[in-house]
Protein backbone atom coordinates (compact mmCIF):
# COMPACT_ATOMS: atom_id res chain seq x y z
CA UNK A 1 0.00 0.00 0.00
CA UNK A 2 1.74 3.46 -0.80
CA UNK A 3 1.87 6.36 1.42
CA UNK A 4 -0.75 8.75 1.47
CA UNK A 5 0.00 11.45 -0.88
CA UNK A 6 0.53 15.29 0.10
CA UNK A 7 -3.06 16.45 0.17
CA UNK A 8 -4.27 19.09 -1.98
CA UNK A 9 -5.98 22.05 -1.54
CA UNK A 10 -9.56 21.19 0.52
CA UNK A 11 -12.57 20.51 -1.89
CA UNK A 12 -14.88 21.46 0.28
CA UNK A 13 -16.33 25.32 0.18
CA UNK A 14 -13.70 27.69 1.48
CA UNK A 15 -10.51 29.31 1.09
CA UNK A 16 -8.14 26.45 -0.11
CA UNK A 17 -4.92 28.78 0.49
CA UNK A 18 -3.36 26.74 3.29
CA UNK A 19 -3.68 23.60 0.84
CA UNK A 20 -1.86 25.39 -1.90
CA UNK A 21 1.21 26.09 0.74
CA UNK A 22 1.38 22.91 1.90
CA UNK A 23 1.39 21.29 -1.63
CA UNK A 24 3.99 23.53 -3.74
CA UNK A 25 6.29 23.98 -0.58
CA UNK A 26 6.22 20.03 0.43
CA UNK A 27 9.55 18.41 0.65
CA UNK A 28 9.49 16.53 -2.64
CA UNK A 29 8.68 19.36 -4.84
CA UNK A 30 11.43 21.17 -2.99
CA UNK A 31 13.86 18.33 -3.56
CA UNK A 32 12.97 18.43 -7.66
CA UNK A 33 13.57 22.10 -7.21
CA UNK A 34 16.87 21.37 -6.10
CA UNK A 35 18.12 18.61 -8.35
CA UNK A 36 16.96 20.64 -11.39
CA UNK A 37 19.90 23.50 -9.71
CA UNK A 38 17.38 26.06 -8.24
CA UNK A 39 17.30 27.87 -5.00
CA UNK A 40 13.95 28.06 -3.32
CA UNK A 41 13.13 31.73 -3.14
CA UNK A 42 12.51 33.85 0.20
CA UNK A 43 8.90 35.37 0.20
CA UNK A 44 4.89 34.61 0.29
CA UNK A 45 3.41 32.24 -1.68
CA UNK A 46 2.88 34.66 -3.85
CA UNK A 47 6.58 34.85 -4.92
CA UNK A 48 6.70 30.81 -4.15
CA UNK A 49 4.16 30.25 -7.40
CA UNK A 50 5.85 32.35 -9.51
CA UNK A 51 8.88 31.27 -8.76
CA UNK A 52 7.46 27.56 -9.80
CA UNK A 53 5.79 28.59 -12.62
CA UNK A 54 8.79 30.38 -14.38
CA UNK A 55 11.69 27.62 -12.97
CA UNK A 56 9.03 24.65 -13.89
CA UNK A 57 8.82 26.58 -17.95
CA UNK A 58 12.70 26.54 -17.94
CA UNK A 59 13.35 22.80 -17.28
CA UNK A 60 9.85 20.97 -16.97
CA UNK A 61 7.78 22.11 -20.02
CA UNK A 62 8.26 19.88 -23.46
CA UNK A 63 5.32 20.65 -25.21
CA UNK A 64 5.97 24.06 -26.15
CA UNK A 65 2.50 24.75 -26.79
CA UNK A 66 1.96 21.26 -28.55
CA UNK A 67 -0.51 18.60 -27.38
CA UNK A 68 0.56 16.58 -25.16
CA UNK A 69 1.24 13.15 -26.95
CA UNK A 70 4.01 15.56 -29.44
CA UNK A 71 6.00 16.33 -26.20
CA UNK A 72 9.54 15.71 -26.03
CA UNK A 73 11.45 13.38 -24.01
CA UNK A 74 13.99 14.62 -21.66
CA UNK A 75 17.17 12.81 -21.38
CA UNK A 76 17.30 12.38 -17.32
CA UNK A 77 19.72 10.22 -15.29
CA UNK A 78 18.61 7.53 -13.38
CA UNK A 79 19.00 8.80 -10.21
CA UNK A 80 16.75 12.03 -11.40
CA UNK A 81 14.61 10.16 -13.36
CA UNK A 82 13.31 8.14 -9.97
CA UNK A 83 13.79 11.34 -8.20
CA UNK A 84 11.03 12.75 -10.28
CA UNK A 85 8.81 9.24 -10.19
CA UNK A 86 8.96 8.88 -6.22
CA UNK A 87 8.02 12.78 -6.27
CA UNK A 88 5.36 12.14 -8.62
CA UNK A 89 3.93 9.46 -6.30
CA UNK A 90 4.22 11.34 -2.98
CA UNK A 91 2.21 14.50 -4.75
CA UNK A 92 -0.09 12.15 -5.51
CA UNK A 93 0.26 11.77 -9.54
CA UNK A 94 0.70 8.14 -9.48
CA UNK A 95 -1.88 5.85 -7.57
CA UNK A 96 -5.99 6.30 -8.02
CA UNK A 97 -7.58 6.70 -4.51
CA UNK A 98 -11.15 5.61 -4.22
CA UNK A 99 -13.96 8.75 -4.08
CA UNK A 100 -14.38 9.78 0.27
CA UNK A 101 -18.11 9.90 -0.19
CA UNK A 102 -20.94 7.29 -1.01
CA UNK A 103 -23.03 9.48 -2.81
CA UNK A 104 -22.49 12.95 -4.90
CA UNK A 105 -24.60 15.62 -6.39
CA UNK A 106 -22.91 15.40 -9.58
CA UNK A 107 -20.25 12.84 -11.12
CA UNK A 108 -17.96 14.69 -13.83
CA UNK A 109 -16.30 12.93 -16.38
CA UNK A 110 -13.34 14.98 -18.11
CA UNK A 111 -12.22 14.12 -21.55
CA UNK A 112 -8.86 14.07 -22.76
CA UNK A 113 -6.93 11.90 -25.51
CA UNK A 114 -9.15 9.30 -27.03
CA UNK A 115 -8.03 6.04 -25.13
CA UNK A 116 -8.38 8.34 -22.19
CA UNK A 117 -12.18 9.21 -22.43
CA UNK A 118 -12.57 5.59 -23.05
CA UNK A 119 -10.91 4.22 -19.73
CA UNK A 120 -12.86 7.13 -17.77
CA UNK A 121 -15.93 6.64 -19.04
CA UNK A 122 -16.07 3.08 -18.31
CA UNK A 123 -14.89 3.81 -14.84
CA UNK A 124 -17.80 6.04 -14.03
CA UNK A 125 -20.12 3.34 -15.27
CA UNK A 126 -18.13 0.78 -12.79
CA UNK A 127 -18.55 3.15 -9.86
CA UNK A 128 -22.22 3.62 -10.80
CA UNK A 129 -23.16 0.21 -10.74
CA UNK A 130 -20.78 -0.49 -7.68
CA UNK A 131 -23.39 1.62 -5.57
CA UNK A 132 -21.60 5.27 -6.15
CA UNK A 133 -24.66 7.24 -5.83
CA UNK A 134 -25.36 10.25 -7.90
CA UNK A 135 -28.96 12.85 -7.41
CA UNK A 136 -27.88 14.95 -10.24
CA UNK A 137 -26.56 13.51 -13.63
CA UNK A 138 -23.13 12.35 -15.19
CA UNK A 139 -21.63 15.06 -17.31
CA UNK A 140 -19.12 13.73 -19.40
CA UNK A 141 -16.70 16.78 -20.86
CA UNK A 142 -15.34 17.49 -23.93
CA UNK A 143 -14.50 19.68 -26.88
CA UNK A 144 -14.60 19.63 -30.64
CA UNK A 145 -10.16 18.61 -30.73
CA UNK A 146 -9.57 16.85 -33.81
CA UNK A 147 -8.29 13.53 -33.07
CA UNK A 148 -4.28 12.53 -33.86
CA UNK A 149 -3.31 9.93 -35.88
CA UNK A 150 -2.27 8.00 -33.46
CA UNK A 151 -5.27 8.54 -30.99
CA UNK A 152 -7.07 6.87 -34.14
CA UNK A 153 -4.74 4.30 -34.05
CA UNK A 154 -4.95 3.40 -30.48
CA UNK A 155 -8.69 2.79 -31.07
CA UNK A 156 -8.47 0.85 -34.12
CA UNK A 157 -6.09 -1.31 -31.88
CA UNK A 158 -8.43 -1.92 -29.13
CA UNK A 159 -11.40 -2.85 -31.88
CA UNK A 160 -13.30 0.94 -31.75
CA UNK A 161 -14.80 3.24 -33.60
CA UNK A 162 -12.29 5.42 -34.93
CA UNK A 163 -14.56 8.88 -34.53
CA UNK A 164 -13.49 12.23 -35.56
CA UNK A 165 -13.49 14.12 -32.12
CA UNK A 166 -12.87 13.53 -28.58
CA UNK A 167 -16.46 14.31 -27.84
CA UNK A 168 -17.26 11.65 -30.60
CA UNK A 169 -15.37 9.39 -28.28
CA UNK A 170 -16.77 10.16 -25.20
CA UNK A 171 -20.45 10.16 -26.92
CA UNK A 172 -19.10 6.55 -28.64
CA UNK A 173 -18.04 5.60 -25.12
CA UNK A 174 -20.63 6.38 -22.99
CA UNK A 175 -23.48 4.57 -25.39
CA UNK A 176 -21.30 1.24 -25.22
CA UNK A 177 -20.31 1.64 -21.14
CA UNK A 178 -24.34 2.23 -19.96
CA UNK A 179 -25.88 0.79 -22.71
CA UNK A 180 -27.69 3.68 -24.56
CA UNK A 181 -28.49 3.96 -27.87
CA UNK A 182 -29.94 7.20 -28.99
CA UNK A 183 -30.00 10.63 -26.89
CA UNK A 184 -32.89 11.99 -24.76
CA UNK A 185 -32.26 15.34 -25.05
CA UNK A 186 -30.36 17.22 -27.76
CA UNK A 187 -29.36 20.75 -27.88
CA UNK A 188 -25.79 22.86 -29.15
CA UNK A 189 -25.06 25.68 -31.62
CA UNK A 190 -23.06 25.02 -34.84
CA UNK A 191 -21.17 28.09 -34.78
CA UNK A 192 -18.88 27.13 -37.84
CA UNK A 193 -16.15 26.39 -36.02
CA UNK A 194 -15.42 24.17 -33.62
CA UNK A 195 -13.63 26.62 -31.24
CA UNK A 196 -17.18 28.29 -31.07
CA UNK A 197 -19.26 25.64 -31.19
CA UNK A 198 -20.79 23.52 -28.72
CA UNK A 199 -23.06 20.27 -28.49
CA UNK A 200 -24.83 18.37 -25.73
CA UNK A 201 -26.44 14.73 -25.68
CA UNK A 202 -28.26 13.54 -22.97
CA UNK A 203 -29.11 9.74 -22.52
CA UNK A 204 -31.06 8.00 -19.99
CA UNK A 205 -29.74 4.82 -18.75
CA UNK A 206 -31.82 2.37 -16.96
CA UNK A 207 -31.80 2.55 -13.31
CA UNK A 208 -28.77 4.87 -13.23
CA UNK A 209 -28.76 8.84 -13.30
CA UNK A 210 -28.69 10.77 -16.80
CA UNK A 211 -25.70 11.22 -18.60
CA UNK A 212 -24.61 14.39 -20.59
CA UNK A 213 -22.32 14.24 -22.96
CA UNK A 214 -21.40 18.10 -23.57
CA UNK A 215 -18.69 19.65 -25.88
CA UNK A 216 -17.69 22.96 -24.92
CA UNK A 217 -16.81 25.98 -26.47
CA UNK A 218 -13.47 28.04 -25.59
CA UNK A 219 -13.21 30.87 -23.88
CA UNK A 220 -10.70 32.16 -25.77
CA UNK A 221 -11.66 31.25 -29.34
CA UNK A 222 -9.12 33.29 -31.68
CA UNK A 223 -6.52 31.79 -29.82
CA UNK A 224 -6.99 28.04 -28.32
CA UNK A 225 -9.88 25.07 -28.28
CA UNK A 226 -11.50 24.82 -25.29
CA UNK A 227 -9.91 23.33 -22.25
CA UNK A 228 -10.37 22.33 -18.75
CA UNK A 229 -11.61 25.02 -17.03
CA UNK A 230 -14.20 26.20 -19.93
CA UNK A 231 -15.27 22.46 -20.00
CA UNK A 232 -16.28 22.88 -15.97
CA UNK A 233 -17.43 26.07 -16.36
CA UNK A 234 -19.85 25.69 -19.31
CA UNK A 235 -21.12 22.77 -17.63
CA UNK A 236 -21.76 24.35 -14.26
CA UNK A 237 -24.13 26.70 -15.90
CA UNK A 238 -26.47 24.06 -17.61
CA UNK A 239 -26.17 21.95 -14.44
CA UNK A 240 -27.49 24.58 -11.95
CA UNK A 241 -24.92 23.71 -9.26
CA UNK A 242 -26.01 24.98 -6.66
CA UNK A 243 -23.94 25.81 -3.01
CA UNK A 244 -23.12 23.15 -0.86
CA UNK A 245 -23.52 20.94 -3.74
CA UNK A 246 -20.82 17.95 -3.86
CA UNK A 247 -19.24 17.23 -7.37
CA UNK A 248 -17.39 13.98 -8.16
CA UNK A 249 -14.59 14.76 -10.79
CA UNK A 250 -12.75 11.46 -12.85
CA UNK A 251 -10.00 11.83 -14.61
CA UNK A 252 -6.18 10.18 -14.63
CA UNK A 253 -4.25 10.04 -11.92
CA UNK A 254 -1.40 12.15 -13.37
CA UNK A 255 -3.81 14.66 -13.70
CA UNK A 256 -5.57 15.06 -10.62
CA UNK A 257 -3.76 17.68 -8.99
CA UNK A 258 -4.23 20.42 -11.71
CA UNK A 259 -7.74 19.34 -12.56
CA UNK A 260 -8.51 19.36 -9.09
CA UNK A 261 -7.69 23.18 -8.80
CA UNK A 262 -8.77 23.99 -12.00
CA UNK A 263 -12.44 22.78 -10.09
CA UNK A 264 -11.90 25.02 -7.22
CA UNK A 265 -11.14 27.86 -9.51
CA UNK A 266 -14.16 27.36 -11.93
CA UNK A 267 -16.59 25.85 -9.88
CA UNK A 268 -16.05 25.78 -6.19
CA UNK A 269 -15.39 29.52 -5.45
CA UNK A 270 -18.01 30.93 -7.62
CA UNK A 271 -20.83 28.08 -7.12
CA UNK A 272 -19.90 26.86 -3.35
CA UNK A 273 -19.83 23.29 -4.07
CA UNK A 274 -17.63 20.85 -2.60
CA UNK A 275 -15.08 19.13 -5.34
CA UNK A 276 -13.58 15.40 -5.14
CA UNK A 277 -11.31 14.62 -7.49
CA UNK A 278 -9.79 10.74 -8.25
CA UNK A 279 -8.21 9.04 -11.15
CA UNK A 280 -8.94 5.72 -12.78
CA UNK A 281 -8.07 2.60 -11.13
CA UNK A 282 -6.37 1.22 -13.85
CA UNK A 283 -6.34 -2.21 -12.13
CA UNK A 284 -10.18 -2.45 -13.10
CA UNK A 285 -10.27 -5.75 -16.01
CA UNK A 286 -12.39 -3.65 -18.68
CA UNK A 287 -9.63 -1.20 -19.09
CA UNK A 288 -6.60 -3.90 -20.43
CA UNK A 289 -7.34 -3.47 -23.70
CA UNK A 290 -6.97 0.32 -23.38
CA UNK A 291 -3.62 0.67 -21.56
CA UNK A 292 -2.42 4.11 -20.26
CA UNK A 293 -0.04 5.94 -22.33
CA UNK A 294 3.40 5.46 -21.12
CA UNK A 295 3.95 7.43 -17.95
CA UNK A 296 7.38 9.12 -18.44
CA UNK A 297 10.00 10.77 -15.60
CA UNK A 298 9.25 13.72 -18.50
CA UNK A 299 4.89 13.17 -18.46
CA UNK A 300 5.27 14.04 -15.07
CA UNK A 301 7.23 16.56 -14.79
CA UNK A 302 5.18 18.20 -17.51
CA UNK A 303 1.95 17.65 -15.23
CA UNK A 304 4.04 18.44 -12.26
CA UNK A 305 4.15 22.23 -13.53
CA UNK A 306 0.59 21.97 -14.61
CA UNK A 307 -0.34 21.51 -11.37
CA UNK A 308 2.08 24.47 -10.51
CA UNK A 309 0.28 26.73 -12.94
CA UNK A 310 -3.14 25.66 -11.91
CA UNK A 311 -2.57 26.48 -8.20
CA UNK A 312 -0.99 29.64 -9.09
CA UNK A 313 -4.36 30.75 -11.12
CA UNK A 314 -6.29 29.35 -8.24
CA UNK A 315 -4.14 31.42 -5.54
CA UNK A 316 -4.62 34.54 -8.02
CA UNK A 317 -8.63 33.86 -8.01
CA UNK A 318 -8.09 33.84 -3.64
CA UNK A 319 -6.49 36.96 -4.30
CA UNK A 320 -8.57 38.62 -6.06
CA UNK A 321 -11.84 38.04 -3.96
Amino acid sequence: MPELPVPLPAGAPGEPAAGIAGWVCADPLRGLVARFGGAWPDGDLTEVLRFLDEFSARHWDFRGGRERPDAREPDLDPATAALVLDAAAALGLVHPVPPTRGAYAHLVVLGGLAHACVRRVTYAAHLLRAGLAVGGEVAVLGSFRPLSEWERATLADAGLPADDTEVDVLDTAVRRAFGVAVPAERDGVDAGHPHHSWSSRTYHPRGLPPVRVLAAPSSEPHLRRAHTADTQRFWAGHAQVAPGDQVLMLTAPIYVPFQHCDALRTLALPYGCGIDTVGVDPTLPGLARLPEQTLSPGRYLQEIRSAVRSMRALHAALVAG
